[in-house]
This record gives C-alpha cells, sequence and structure tokens, in this order.
C-alpha cells in the first residue's frame, strides 16, 4: 500500500484538476483543522483529505484512490466513535459539502446528501409536520448512523433509520455509479441498510418521513442507589407500553445546567422520554412512570427537533470518547447489579450508560429481512467514557472497559454496530450473527479487493 507522501506533485496537481472542491494536504494551512474528528481521542494524519462538492469529486477521487493503492476513508457527519472516518497516510473522501434536502409532500419522502447532518434533516422536515427517525444527537452525520442501522428516539414508533430507507444513490470501487432500491440492485440494497460504509460511497438517500410535528419528552431521575429496582420495573414496562411511548434508561451524573443545582454531579439512574401519540392520552400512560416516584421529572411537549437536540450543548465535538456496547436480551439480577454497581463510579461527569429499547416496530423486521441481526434482542447497550481533558483519557476507558467487562457476559455476543470502536474481526462477526456470510459474499462481488476497510470491516468472501 502506498502512501500519499512522496507521491509524484505532478499525479496530484492533476488530480486536483479533477475535483471542483477543495484537495487538503498536510502543508496545507487548514490541515490540522480539517482532520480533527467529534472524538478527540482519535489523532489521525492523512496524507490527503478531499472535501467533495459533487458526485463526480466522489468518483475522481475513488478511482485516484483505488489506481493509487491508497487506504481510503470515508467521512460523513465525523461523529463515529472509533474514528473510522479518517487515517493515517492514505486518503480521506470528505462528503461534508454533498448537502440537500428535499422534502417530498406528495408522499411524504426526503431526499438528503451523503454530508448532511440530523439537525438539518430535522430542521428541513419539521416545516413540514414531517419526521424521519434518526439517533438521540442532531449533530451525528446521516450517513454514517443510517448505515449502521438508526436506534433512537422514534424506534418503538417507526422503526430504525434502515426501516425507513427507501433508496440511495452510490459510488462503488470500481468508480462506477448505482441506485440501489427494492427493485433495482436489491442485494446491495439490503446490505447497506446495517452492513456500514462496507460495499461504496453512498452519495445520496432517500428516506420515508411520518407526521410528527410535536412530541412529549424529556428526563426522569431517580438516585443511583434505586437503579435495580427502576431497571427491574422498567424492563417490564417498557415493551409492553404502547410503541408511541419510548424512553432510554441510563446511569449518568448530571453535569450542571440546565439541570437545579442540587442534582449537579450526583450519580442516578435516569429514563429519557419521547411520546409521539395523542396529547390528550400521555397523562393516563404516564402515571406508572410517575406512581415511581422521580426525584426529579421534567417531561412536556416541545418540537420533534427539541427532542433531538436535548443532549447536543453538553456533546461539542472534541471531547475525549470512550466507547463500548452489547446487545440484551433481558435486564437480569446480574445486569442489575453490575449497572448499580459502575453506575455508581462514573468517573466523570459526561461519561454514561444508555440502553435502548428495541422492541415495538424496532423488532418487527425478521433476523434477515436486513444485515441488522439482533431484532431480537431487548435492548441495544452502549457504555460511554467522555470528558473533555486528554489528562482523563486513562481514567474514562478504565471505567468504561471494567463496566462492559462486567456486563459482557450476561450479554447477547453482538453489538450495535454504530456504538463499536476499532474491535477487530470477530467482533463484526458476531454483531452480524447468520447475516455475516451474505454480507461477505455481497462484499466480495462490489468489493472484491477490499478499498473500503476503514469501517466495521466485512471481508470479501473467499
Amino acid at each position: 500500500m502506498e502512501m500519499v507522501i512522496g507521491m509524484d506533485a505532478g499525479l496530484i496537481a492533476s488530480f486536483k484538476k479533477e475535483i471542483r472542491g477543495e484537495v487538503i494536504m498536510p502543508s496545507d494551512d487548514n490541515y490540522n483543522s480539517t482532520r480533527k474528528v467529534y472524538n478527540a481521542n482519535i489523532d489521525k494524519h492523512p496524507g490527503m483529505m478531499v472535501k467533495c462538492v459533487d458526485v463526480a469529486d466522489v468518483i475522481a477521487s475513488v478511482n485516484f484512490g483505488r489506481e493509487n493503492n491508497l487506504l481510503i476513508a470515508v467521512r460523513g457527519g465525523g461523529h463515529n466513535g472509533g474514528g473510522l472516518g479518517i487515517c493515517d497516510e492514505g486518503m480521506v473522501i470528505d462528503l461534508s459539502g454533498l448537502k440537500f434536502i428535499r422534502v417530498d409532500t406528495s408522499n411524504n419522502t426526503v431526499r438528503v446528501g451523503g454530508g448532511n447532518l440530523w439537525g438539518e434533516v430535522d430542521h428541513a422536515t419539521h416545516a413540514f409536520g414531517l419526521a424521519i427517525p434518526a439517533g438521540i444527537i442532531s449533530t451525528t452525520g446521516v450517513g454514517g448512523l443510517t448505515l449502521g442501522g438508526g436506534v433512537g428516539y422514534l424506534s418503538r414508533k417507526y422503526g430504525l433509520t434502515i426501516d425507513n430507507l427507501l433508496e440511495a444513490d452510490m459510488v462503488l470501487a470500481d468508480g462506477s455509479f448505482v441506485t440501489v432500491n427494492a427493485k433495482q440492485n436489491a442485494d446491495l440494497f439490503w446490505a447497506i441498510r446495517g452492513g456500514g460504509g462496507n460495499f461504496g460511497i453512498v452519495t445520496s438517500f432517500k428516506f420515508q418521513a411520518h407526521p410528527l410535528k410535536t412530541v412529549i419528552g424529556g428526563p426522569t431521575l431517580w438516585p443511583i442507589e434505586q437503579t435495580e429496582e427502576i431497571m427491574s420495573w422498567y424492563d417490564e414496562f417498557i415493551h409492553k407500553a404502547p410503541e408511541d411511548l419510548n424512553g432510554f434508561i441510563a446511569t449518568m451524573v448530571i453535569p450542571g445546567p440546565p439541570f437545579p443545582e442540587q442534582l449537579h454531579n450526583k450519580q442516578f439512574c435516569g429514563i429519557v422520554w419521547c411520546y409521539t401519540g395523542k396529547p390528550d392520552k400521555f397523562e393516563e400512560i404516564f402515571k406508572p412512570v410517575l406512581a415511581k416516584k422521580p426525584l426529579f421529572e421534567h417531561v412536556g411537549e416541545m418540537p420533534y427537533p427539541s427532542i433531538q437536540t436535548l443532549f447536543d450543548g453538553l456533546f461539542p465535538p472534541g471531547l475525549q470518547w470512550y466507547w463500548r456496547a452489547d446487545f440484551f436480551n433481558k435486564l437480569g439480577p446480574e445486569v442489575r447489579a453490575g449497572h448499580l454497581k459502575y453506575g455508581s463510579k462514573i468517573p466523570t461527569p459526561l461519561s454514561q450508560m444508555h440502553l435502548y429499547p428495541i422492541s415495538g416496530a424496532a423488532a418487527k423486521p425478521g433476523a434477515t429481512d436486513t444485515p441488522w441481526a439482533y431484532r431480537d434482542a431487548k435492548y441495544a447497550g452502549v457504555i460511554v467514557g467522555v470528558d473533555p481533558d486528554p489528562g482523563n483519557a486513562d481514567k474514562i476507558t478504565s471505567w468504561c472497559k471494567d463496566y462492559y467487562d462486567a456486563l459482557h457476559p450476561y450479554s447477547s455476543g453482538g453489538a450495535y454496530t454504530n456504538f463499536m470502536m476499532d474491535e477487530g474481526q470477530e467482533r463484526v462477526k458476531a454483531s452480524y450473527r447468520q447475516n455475516y456470510q451474505r454480507l461477505s459474499s455481497i462484499k466480495k462481488q462490489y468489493d472484491p479487493n477490499n478499498l473500503f476497510r476503514v469501517n466495521q470491516n466485512i471481508m470479501p468472501s473467499n
């Protein structure tokens, strides 16, 4: 594999002429600011970064990278926990210039560029009283979140993001351009709904949106000492609740405002709710929650984009992150005890654990209908060590690993790939279960030389 450094200057100059966007080299003034990703724990130095502004730029970049045997990383929103949107020495194909959103009100579909962020999409669709199921932070990139699955506030009501993907335009490893949907290139369309960036670069997505203007949402908190009791109750309650009600459960610290001062820097078991149904039915549905007497409750009606941005301010780009994840089928006594133990030892105010329910609409597709193999798991869990200070990187990492090690024996085996670091092949295989083989064959057909390998990598079958 060649490096860009030392590459013939004439070759680079002629490539730059092919690109309408910007080609950024290590000698350029904006190199250091451009190579930064969301997770400041990731510090990589690519040989060149190409800021594409259209599909032609993407095609030219893929061809140049392939012909010159360069390592290629593809960057959408740049949120990826494991830093898989960037690489050392090779080429980064940056899609942040591919931004457009077109809402078609005749059928409530939305076409979105490969470089858009979810906050931009929410802003555009909200004007029409529509929403697409996505995550819980609006600064997340559309591409990465979608290709990995897309778990969030609307999962129980409208399914994962991939369950609402109708079509995509892609640039393949050989530089060709294809449109994939249920009728065209159906095998590729199956593969990208959870198989990550393994099969090509998606330059545009077409989603089904749903009528949704406002939600009733917000957090309820209990003292960390009540973790086992609250988790046991929640495990029973959430999967039987109407699909309009979603709530993810967490062990967390209240870092500061906008929460009241008496809660600051204390540890809690919290649930963040999002209800999409008729407002007059909410009180009745929510009664069992209030019966558990939360210490703090701030749940009210708000526009859907507001709940999506609730935590944006706490998690700006540039913090240190370390991620670990697992799927769980139940929150048994050992699991609850582990959450109490490690939830009581949270090392920094932004570090936390979330369990997202996989039920309702998200559990309806079969295990092989999409690559997302854990439709039968009840929860997608994630533990994140987070802090602004690089000096605390070891502290947040070891807490995260210890928490994970304690609970992993009780997990379902794999993890939601969007919540994983760069953890190697066996972990990827475990996360795709019975779908790995089919993904591997499709990979062989469309990317036999594994050009797109800076990702949760699916190896081309032999």
